[in-house]
């Protein structure tokens, strides 16, 4: 009897992409990515995670979701962040490969043909970097600058500057980069510790598809904050540096007064009250720097130990005929293995 011969199984592609008030340019970035995927030789599924948007956006998913079976709609419980939301689409993603981008158009969908070519040929992951714009703002190109140069200065991981978190993983590194569970999340930081083989893809981003940017000054503290507190223990050593400085200058005064009572000569010791107070206050500054520096790392280490979960998802629609997770609130806090 002749065995029936199965045709091969086409390789799949989950798509994660998180959003917050993006109603106005969902539409034309769902087109954009239906005319990059449609024509490639995969099974596809979208997963939109709706980080705690306030407009239209649960709306306007929901439309999507019901015209076309791919797409998947995660809707967490509140805004918990664009890193937060990127880990909520990656723990369902299921795929061979999974790609990570923004839903605001300037990570170009026209992208993943390229990016799924090189994953074929044998890279674990396909990371992307960002031309230099010479429409953004000097200041915002200053910060980013010296931002990588000093994570890259402080840590033991070399994150490529431009960086962003438009990336393809392999079905074994998403495993990986699943099952670390912290709490304080920097996935650029995290994927470059993982030492995957990997190759970069320059890309020059496109203006946006409609409204600004909900990357604030504020936010971008926070995920500069979170990489280098996570990722280095360099400023502990500044304080035992400082600290050993301190002591150092303790001892040349030392010497330099005691010179004076060998030699007899205590009448010419000044009174030195202004410079017992500037000592004062630049140890007393310096030490509140590093009890901050203290503070902040049993601040982040108290709230890995609480074991909350990175994020809650509130409802789930779509996802193909099987409605798979449709109302089915759960808890950022199971691996994805």
């Amino acid at each position: 009897m002749v065995e029936p011969v199965l045709a091969p199984t086409r390789p799949t592609v989950d798509i994660v992409v998180p959003l917050f008030n993006e109603e106005q340019a969902l539409g034309a970035f769902h087109a954009l990515l239906c005319a990059a995927i449609d024509p490639l030789p995969y099974i596809f599924k979208i997963y939109y995670v709706n980080d705690g948007s306030t407009d239209g956006t649960q709306a306007a998913l929901e439309r999507l979701s019901a015209g076309d079976r791919r797409v998947q709609v995660v809707e967490l419980s509140r805004n918990f962040g664009h890193q937060a939301a990127l880990t909520a689409g990656m723990d369902l993603a299921q795929g061979d490969y999974v790609i990570t981008m923004d839903g605001d158009g300037q990570h170009p969908p026209a992208m993943i043909p390229e990016m799924l070519r090189l994953a074929e040929s044998g890279y674990d992951l396909v990371l992307t970097q960002r031309l230099e714009q010479a429409d953004i703002s000097a200041f915002k190109r200053w910060t980013s600058s010296f931002f990588y140069r000093l994570i890259n200065r402080l840590g033991d991981t070399d994150i490529q500057p431009g960086g962003a978190d438009f990336r393809l993983l392999t079905r074994r590194v998403m495993q990986s980069l699943c099952g670390m569970r912290e709490y304080h999340r920097f996935l650029r930081g995290m994927v470059a510790w993982m030492g995957f083989r990997s190759v970069i893809l320059p890309f020059q981003p496109p203006q946006r598809l409609a409204g600004e940017s909900k990357y604030s000054l504020r936010k971008m503290v926070r995920l500069g904050t979170n990489a280098i507190f996570s990722f280095s223990l360099v400023p502990l050593y500044i304080g035992l540096s400082v600290g050993a400085f301190f002591l150092l200058m303790a001892l040349v005064e030392a010497i330099y007064v005691l010179n004076f009572w060998v030699r007899g000569d205590t009448q010419t010791l000044a009174p030195g009250w202004s410079s017992l107070m500037f000592m004062l206050l630049l140890v007393g500054g310096t030490l509140m720097i590093i009890l901050g520096f203290i503070g902040v790392y049993i601040g982040y280490i108290f709230q890995e130990v609480k074991r909350r979960p990175i994020y809650l998802v509130r409802h789930m629609q779509g996802g193909g005929p099987d409605g798979a997770g449709e109302g089915n609130p759960t808890a950022g806090e199971e691996t994805n293995e």
